[in-house]
């Protein structure tokens, strides 16, 4: 079980600190432009920034506190924010009839790291 929620949470790790930074580098216009991203139309660009900075944050949380075991409490902590944030995506892509597919995956698996690891504080 341990393995199986390292291996979740590096490509998780990967995933939200990669499209993090690229809210966080890139322009508001050049993130419109890119395939999937039709959302940010609806966002202003300090939100968009904002965005990307808890996912770089949260990627980071998923990893480092319970690799180092320092405050491994905020490793299920961060889970449950990314959790949070992939639930907006899942609103705002339905709403947009778009499909929520991708970000569903990514929310159950969030919420996975978050109660096992959670679970395993006990």
């Amino acid at each position: 079980m341990n393995i199986a929620l390292w291996i979740i949470q590096a490509l998780l790790a990967f995933v939200f600190l990669a499209a993090g930074a690229m809210k966080l580098v890139k322009s508001k216009t050049e993130l419109e432009q890119q395939q999937g991203m039709g959302y940010v139309t609806e966002r202003s660009a300090q939100e968009m920034k904002l965005i990307g900075l808890a996912e770089v944050l949260g990627g980071i949380g998923l990893i480092v506190p319970w690799l180092l075991n320092i405050l491994p409490i905020l490793t299920p902590i961060a889970a449950a924010g990314l959790t949070m944030i992939m639930l907006g995506a899942i609103v705002t892509h339905v709403r947009r009839k778009e499909s929520a597919l991708f970000v569903t995956g990514l929310t159950l698996l969030t919420l996975i790291v978050a109660i096992a690891r959670f679970r395993m504080m006990a």
